[in-house]
């Protein structure tokens, strides 16, 4: 077999390659973003015609995957944990429709919110739709279990969700592979997919009969290892559940004792769910209490203490053994085992900090240096953000932002505000997040004539995720009228610092206006720019 240098994301996109993958459906989040990448510059997944452009959303992807699965094909879905909620609809009634083609739905979790704004672990999700969910330990698990996953969506006909952390999507590791297995043939489903009630209640009917089939493959699972300390006392022996990344920190904490205290310890390592509920308890049996070592939230750590009931001591995130919130760190993790980690240096001491910025030439800086003059001049003014590289103008030197909570919310919160009587009420979205989830509260808005003055900061990429083509580009005016936008309070600028006084004045006339505008800066992202240019100087030298 021949042996590869991969990120966890990259692994998790070859093995779906070599599993015989038909598509891959996506929408760019930190830290999912380079599974799709891969496929799309891989050339045997090009050579194949493996479909891999971006979405619109998480739920259109997991609605086109879904649909790539009823005609017999096996289909990727990606995103980060938070794009679970944009297509928890589709994604729980997926799991009552059944699949034909293998269907593998990708959640990158980010504990410690390196680039996110929740901590939510996806797990949850799984367990709300009662279908299988794989959790690798490392990057070559990551690639092995793309296939099994794949096998086992077909043998029992659902979906399945793989789900990983940052540290191990951005990390890298040799990896074996194998040779790439052939796509499916197209073989539509003969199932009526149709969720009436009546339909509903028998296919959820069988999705919960599956059940105990899944617990079984969880039980056997070859992902899920058991390995017992030789110590005969077992009322003093800790058992520790390592799920995940977590397995790894346990043994790397653990290799630092000396093998006595090694002999008092027992794991059972679980990447594959259901909870396997006779492994557990053969380690509870075995132990005189339990660790549970998971990075996100406490979901097997609360499935453990009900599973072995009150009387039996159960620690982890909820007990304070490990912290409650953050990722795990191989420091934490030994720390909860007793283990002294050696401090290699001293922490830094004045430091000064260093918060991100928006870059040096970047047109949002422009549309922020407009907004700032309207802020100071109308102290009641509010201006509500949404998610993208744009967010940064919340921070200094702009401090332009009053609220940035999810994707599409900067438009519809502003209506709510004006609906209450705040004004100005002033929202900010980017291009992409405004063809995601801004759209519908445009259209709210159009209908209600709300008096609000919409920003659509336009720098014709995915800026936040490294510059993917923008579902909205060149149509933003199109998709504004259609709507129902009034041509008159339509206006588009270009967002230079020589045009900062001409766009502060267009905002003050239309938040005069006592209706709906919507003004679209428009400037390529400096970062896409610059390689676009290099790329051009380079085809120029080739010819």
């Amino acid at each position: 077999m021949e042996k590869k240098l991969l990120l966890g994301d990259e692994a998790i996109a070859l093995g779906a390659i070599h599993a015989g993958l038909s598509g891959v459906y996506a929408y760019p989040g930190t830290p999912s973003t380079e599974i799709t990448e891969f496929i799309q510059n891989n050339p045997y997944a090009k050579e194949q015609k493996i479909r891999s452009r971006w979405c619109t959303n998480e739920k259109t992807a997991m609605e086109a995957a879904l649909g790539m699965s009823y005609a017999g094909k096996r289909a990727l879905v990606c995103m980060k944990h938070v794009g679970m909620n944009v297509c928890a609809d589709a994604f729980v009634n997926s799991a009552i429709t059944g699949v034909e083609g293998g269907l593998v739905v990708l959640a990158a979790d980010d504990p410690s919110m390196h680039s996110s704004q929740n901590e939510q672990d996806s797990r949850f999700y799984g367990k709300f739709a009662l279908i299988p969910i794989f959790e690798p330990s490392n990057q070559q698990e990551a690639y092995d279990m793309m296939k099994i996953a794949f096998d086992f969506s077909e043998a029992i006909k659902e979906p399945v969700l793989l789900r990983v952390v940052t540290r191990l999507a951005h990390s890298r590791a040799a990896v074996a592979v194998d040779q790439p297995k052939a796509q499916n043939q197209m073989k539509p489903s003969t199932d009526q997919w149709v969720l009436l009630p009546g339909i509903a209640k028998k296919k959820y009917s069988v999705l919960l009969e599956k059940q105990e089939q899944m617990l079984m493959a969880a039980n056997k699972s070859q992902f899920n290892i058991s390995e017992y300390g030789d110590s005969a006392n077992k009322a003093e022996k800790v058992g520790i559940v390592a799920c995940g990344i977590g397995y790894n920190y346990v043994k790397e904490a653990m290799a630092q004792l000396p093998k006595e205290k090694q002999a008092m310890f027992n794991i059972e390592k679980v990447s594959q769910y259901p909870l396997p509920e006779q492994r557990i308890q053969m380690l509870a049996k075995e132990s005189g209490k339990l660790l549970v070592v998971e990075d996100g939230q406490p979901v097997v750590e609360q499935d453990v203490k009900a599973l072995l009931g009150t009387g039996y001591i159960v620690t982890g995130r909820l007990t304070g053994a490990l912290p409650r919130t953050g990722e795990l760190t191989p420091d934490s993790v030994a720390a909860a085992l007793g283990v002294e980690a050696p401090q290699l240096m001293a922490p830094a001491k004045n430091l000064a900090g260093r918060p991100p910025q928006l870059c040096q030439g970047c047109g949002h800086r422009d549309v922020y240096g407009a907004l700032r003059e309207i802020i100071d001049e109308m102290p009641d003014a509010r201006v509500f953000g949404d998610i993208g590289c744009y967010t940064l103008g919340a921070l200094p030197p702009f401090k332009a932002l009053s609220s940035c909570v999810d994707m599409g919310a900067s438009i519809t919160m502003a209506k709510g505000a004006a609906d209450a009587g705040l004004r100005p009420a002033i929202a900010v979205i980017g291009d992409s997040t405004f063809t995601h989830s801004g759209m519908t509260g445009l259209l709210d808005a159009i209908n209600d004539n709300s008096p609000i003055t919409v920003i659509i900061s336009d720098n014709l990429t995915t800026g936040m995720t490294g510059g993917q083509d923008s579902a909205g580009t060149n149509k933003f005016e199109a998709i504004c009228l259609g709507l129902g936008m009034d041509p008159e309070h339509l206006h588009v600028v270009t967002p230079l610092p020589k045009n900062i006084p001409a766009i502060a004045q267009l905002i003050r006339d239309e938040i005069a206006y006592e209706g709906v505008s919507v003004i679209i800066p428009r400037r390529e992202c400096i970062q896409t720019a610059s390689r676009h240019a290099r790329e051009k100087a380079k085809e120029k030298k080739t010819l």
